[in-house]
């Protein structure tokens, strides 16, 4: 699925991307450039298309010993690059399975009135090169499907609970929105009597390199988290898992909700 990230790169915001990131496209590009040559000598078939063509040779901001690697990136991860139309353009960016919605920050009632199927028909269209230069409105600014965070504050009374419910009811069938995008110190957890599922654990070493842990939904026998931290099988942090009503960080009550099943990582 699409998430905040996804949607930066293919717009050639890399304001997260590390200088060793840049350097890996710039490997990369040197190998794809060499294949291409390689292609056209070969009779018969199409003529490769140059991957930097429109590509700008400087940018503002950019230090000279950057610019390869941005260069680089850029011509990857721009709507209908070799890289973004072969592993990003068949991501969606908002899917119902069941009666969980999933999406990377969240859903308001705009999102849902507008079409979560035009959504993802546009967004994939972009990707492939077919729309604008940049993302549609609905993946960019705080309140769009890939960065929203009114329901995954870590503190369970500050997520908007009765927003939240008016968006699911109108998507059929829908009990409840899991989600990433805000990382969770304390683990997977709910709110909003569960209708809230927040899952990004922050695994990331560019993050807090936190621990695996998994959400796993099966059928009709309810939901349990896969986790390999043994910290949630402390008493400390049991104790806390008492309601999700409670001042501070949202919980999973553990008599209701998924099981915690400690797994080696």
């Amino acid at each position: 699925m699409h998430g905040n990230h996804e949607i930066m790169n293919v717009e050639g915001d890399f304001r997260f991307a590390t200088h060793k990131g840049l350097d890996e496209f710039r490997g990369w590009a040197d190998w794809y450039c060499i294949g291409n040559r390689m292609k056209s000598l070969c009779k018969g078939l199409e003529e490769p298309k140059d991957p930097f063509d429109g590509v700008p040779l400087r940018f503002k901001n950019v230090k000279e010993e950057f610019v390869d690697g941005f260069r680089a990136r850029i011509a990857a991860l721009r709507p209908n690059g070799p890289i973004s139309s072969r592993f990003l353009s068949k991501n969606l960016t908002v899917l119902v399975v069941g009666d969980s919605v999933f999406v990377h920050g969240g859903l308001s009632a705009a999102h849902v009135s507008y079409g979560l199927e035009k959504i993802n028909a546009e967004v994939r269209d972009w990707v492939h090169g077919l729309k604008e230069k940049f993302a549609p409105e609905y993946c960019r600014g705080s309140n769009a499907v890939v960065w929203l965070r009114n329901f995954s504050h870590e503190f369970a009374e500050k997520c908007d609970c009765s927003a939240l419910e008016h968006v699911l009811s109108t998507i059929p069938g829908a009990k409840r929105m899991i989600m990433g995008h805000t990382i969770q110190q304390f683990g997977i957890n709910g709110v909003c009597e569960e209708r809230a599922i927040r899952i990004d654990v922050g695994m990331s070493k560019g993050c807090i390199n936190g621990l695996p842990e998994v959400l796993e939904i099966n059928g009709n026998s309810g939901m349990r988290i896969l986790t390999s931290n043994p910290l949630y099988e402390k008493k400390k942090y049991r104790s806390s898992v008492e309601s999700e009503r409670r001042p501070g960080p949202g919980f999973l009550p553990q008599e209701h909700g998924p099981k915690q099943v400690e797994v080696k990582a």
